[in-house]
């Protein structure tokens, strides 16, 4: 190599980079919590192991306590399998209605103006507040034998379903609702005088915004479902293999001094409302992070 074509390299030795020195790391910033900071930290966690860690660890030691074959089979039995596949598969089911529906009573909300709209957001928080049982029972006279529709689906799956998506109609509005508030209808419109049709803008913009709101939303509704029994109780019939769902079937366990039984159902239904949210926020992050 010619010294003219070395000339570039050594033209200006000042701006050559100077090599890294071994040993010599880049200090983190570290912050320790004040004397007023850990109390609070500790009665928080204190306040939290005693109304949640604790008794699910106390489910899961009741639920152990017959050694895994009364475990077993406890869960394989086929009525309590019937309850398990009845309720998960009918969570599942309304929590995607709810994740369409509600993103889109929400987005109504917010976007658009009409007569009753204060009636209807009062409305929706009704499910929050009215006792399971009268959700049973104003179901029950809208869907039963006596129904003003002349329809009966009383002791049916469809009545199961029709419970689920009762208590859960909220959750996904009002998570979805203070976000869709916050957004910024300046960025939607500069999306659009770039060329971006509507629904470009929300896929890339409005969509990856919102994916947490639907997301927690989505797992509330989620575990709401499994966990529902008062509204189901007079519209269902609680039928064996049919309509009975896993809060009932647990029930019977608990009224035939099943305890252990009770307890392995319940830590089942612990176990997939752990794994679906899970699943829920992985989705979040991805859904967020493509946008």
């Amino acid at each position: 190599m010619t010294s003219s074509a070395l000339a570039p390299l050594v033209e200006h030795p000042d701006e050559a980079p100077s090599p890294a020195r071994p040993g010599r790391r880049r200090r983190r910033s570290t912050t320790s919590l004040t004397p007023v900071a850990g109390l609070g930290l500790g009665i928080t966690m204190i306040w939290f192991s005693v109304l949640v860690l604790i008794p699910l660890l106390a489910i899961l030691i009741q639920a152990s306590e017959g050694g895994w074959q009364a475990y077993w089979d406890a869960l394989t039995s086929p009525q309590t399998a019937a309850a398990l596949r009845l309720t998960v598969s009918q969570a599942l089911l309304v929590t995607c209605v709810n994740v369409v529906m509600g993103t889109a009573i929400a987005w109504v909300l917010v976007r658009d103006r009409f007569w009753g709209k204060q009636f209807l957001e009062v409305v929706i928080d009704i499910p929050f507040a009215l006792p399971t049982i009268v959700a049973g029972l104003v179901l029950l006279s809208l869907y039963g034998p006596s129904s003003p529709l002349g329809v009966d689906w009383a002791n049916t799956r469809i009545a199961v379903f029709l419970a689920f998506l009762f208590v859960t109609l909220p959750f996904v509005v009002r998570t979805v609702q203070p976000v869709l508030l916050e957004l910024e209808p300046e960025v939607e419109e500069a999306a659009a005088s770039l060329g971006a049709s509507r629904f470009t803008t929300f896929r890339t913009i409005i969509l990856p915004a919102l994916a947490p709101a639907i997301t927690s939303g989505a797992a509330l509704s989620f575990a709401r479902g499994i966990s529902e029994y008062g509204s189901l109780v007079l519209l269902s019939g609680n039928l064996p293999y049919s309509t009975e769902v896993a809060s009932v079937r647990i029930l019977s366990y608990v009224e035939g001094d099943k305890l252990t039984e009770a307890a392995a159902v319940a830590s089942i239904l612990l176990v997939v409302a752990l794994i679906v949210i899970v699943l829920l926020d992985i989705i979040s992050r991805r859904v967020a992070r493509r946008g």
